[in-house]
């Protein structure tokens, strides 16, 4: 029996035009499951990034390291209610691109596959809603009603790489998306990667690596596919 063919997407950053970690921490501290403070916390980093003074994915981790700390001891009931916020508005903050590549995946019956570094009660919501068929995530431990404060990571590319390898898929065959260096080893994984508005690091990486990528960017209404000199439009 041969092997599925699988398209396996990053959520952040390439299907959410932004990060659900952080989109769900704005919303815990609108209804005040976190303390304002929280928001003045992060925004230097917010700003260093705006700035392009800090690079995406350090942004990212030093929010993640953030939200971890304030998500220690708040009630699941809360954090669940926060989050289905997100998603109802979230869902519909998808690009175009990798919006309309799950749904032509879907009919030609490839499974679809999420990897994400965010939170596995927004990954699974977000899943869900988008009619993957698996879903991976950053796990949030629990004590019972409330939140330890602990978390297994799915942020980096070793954890996806272990993630990768319990598949079994035809991964000659298979598609993959991503937009910063945690999303590496999954593009280096199959036979057809693309990177979607990636990151410098990771077009450093690709570049370096010499994989055979895809690169699209999307910007505004209008998707670009380019090569490693910036030609092109798809």
């Amino acid at each position: 029996m041969s092997q599925e063919i699988a398209a396996i997407f990053d959520i952040d950053g390439t299907i959410f035009r932004d990060s659900l970690l952080i989109h769900h921490m704005e919303k815990c501290i609108a209804y005040d499951v976190f303390p304002i403070s929280v928001e003045m916390e992060l925004k230097p980093h917010k700003n260093a990034w705006q700035n392009r003074e800090l690079d995406y994915d350090d942004y990212l981790y030093k929010a993640s390291k953030l939200y971890t700390k304030y998500i220690s001891n708040k009630d699941i009931l809360d954090i669940e209610f926060v989050a289905k916020k997100v998603i109802e508005k979230g869902s519909k903050k998808l690009y175009r691109f990798t919006r309309d590549r799950i749904k032509w995946y879907k009919e030609q019956g490839h499974k679809i596959i999420f990897i994400s570094g965010s939170p596995d009660f927004l990954v699974e919501k977000m899943a869900e809603k988008l009619g993957a068929d698996l879903w991976f995530a950053s796990q949030y431990l629990n004590d019972c009603d409330k939140y330890s404060g602990e978390v297994i990571p799915m942020w980096d590319s070793v954890s996806k790489l272990q993630v990768l390898k319990q598949l079994s898929i035809n991964f000659e065959e298979s598609y993959a998306y991503g937009d910063t260096t945690g999303d590496f080893t999954m593009l280096q994984s199959v036979g057809y990667p693309t990177a979607i508005n990636p990151n410098k690091k990771l077009l450093d990486m690709i570049r370096k690596e010499k994989l055979d990528c895809n690169i699209i960017i999307e910007r505004k209404d209008v998707i670009y596919k380019l090569d490693e000199l910036g030609h092109g439009i798809y």
